[in-house]
């Protein structure tokens, strides 16, 4: 494309060392594939208003609040309505799910765990995310496409291999299982009950969950490309500075699981450690919680 803007350069995503790069595209590829009817764009942002102001042509909407989850219980929604869902993106049982949104693919990754509850493998995620693809010049636009409906079925949710819930951590703390606090270093130290320049809300008690190790979640990211960092890095930050193991289990957690998705992304296809389980509730659940163990 003759206007595509030059920014830094980074390596070809094959080339990083990742133990699954299938499941990373880079906006090339996705420009490359704009008119493939095999192919979904879902574009998912923290700013629910973000997708009317201009999207990635044929790229469709996934609301994080509305469209995910259940209107009564603090849950996902269930088989049949993910299924209607997936029905109205227009998405058939071979259809390439392609993920992207703001703030360095923070709700992107969420709304890929969440697919992935329900088994989906067809998955793949835009390397930089939006913001790559507007700093790089690529065309966007304001129409609010209605693709074909589609003929998908999927399974029953299954949580068990990658969500936990409060009694799996409290287990998990029990037997000095290894544990990533992804917030700020502000909430994990119990100053803050929410990130840096957003209103404290959500818990009554700071701190974070005992023997938990601080990573937040943006450093896998290069600030300058918006893109993951190389494998090497990502090991650098999680292996050898802090110490985990990647045949460990491992649960990762922020404040409702949003940014926790994001690194339980790097850990299990990046990085390919074995047991990655992200835990939802997060420090709304547990800085809650009666009789729930903390440290500060």
């Amino acid at each position: 494309m003759s206007d595509v803007k030059e920014l830094p350069a980074v390596p070809p995503i094959e080339a990083r060392g990742y133990a699954h790069p299938e499941v990373l595209v880079s906006t090339q590829w996705v420009a490359d594939h704009l008119d493939d009817p095999a192919v979904r764009l879902l574009e998912s942002n923290e700013d629910l208003l973000l997708y009317e102001t201009g999207h990635l042509p044929g790229a469709v909407k996934i609301d994080w609040v509305h469209d995910l989850n259940d209107p009564v219980t603090r849950d996902y929604l269930d088989r049949a309505r993910f299924e209607e869902l997936l029905r109205k993106k227009g998405i058939h049982a071979d259809t390439t799910i392609v993920f992207y949104g703001d703030k360095n693919n923070w709700w992107a990754t969420y709304a890929f765990w969440v697919f992935s509850l329900f088994g989906l493998r067809n998955l793949k995620l835009m390397d930089g995310g939006r913001l790559r693809w507007v700093e790089e010049g690529r065309p966007m636009v304001t129409d609010l496409p209605i693709p074909p409906r589609g003929t998908i079925t999927v399974g029953e949710r299954n949580d068990a291999l990658i969500r936990a819930f409060r009694d799996d951590v409290l287990a998990h703390v029990g037997r000095q299982g290894q544990l990533v606090d992804v917030r700020s270093p502000e909430e994990y130290r119990g100053e803050r009950l929410h990130m840096p320049d957003y209103p404290n809300e959500g818990s009554v008690r700071g701190g974070h969950i005992p023997g938990a190790r601080s990573i937040p979640w943006a450093r896998a990211v290069n600030p300058d490309t918006h893109t993951f960092r190389p494998a090497s890095e990502l090991r650098r930050l999680y292996v050898e500075e802090q110490g985990l193991d990647p045949a460990r289990e491992t649960i990762a957690y922020c404040r409702i699981g949003e940014r926790s998705s994001h690194s339980w992304f790097a850990l299990t296809y990046l990085l390919g450690f074995r047991d990655v389980k992200n835990y939802d509730g997060s420090w709304t659940e547990w800085g809650n919680g009666v009789r729930l163990p903390i440290e500060k």
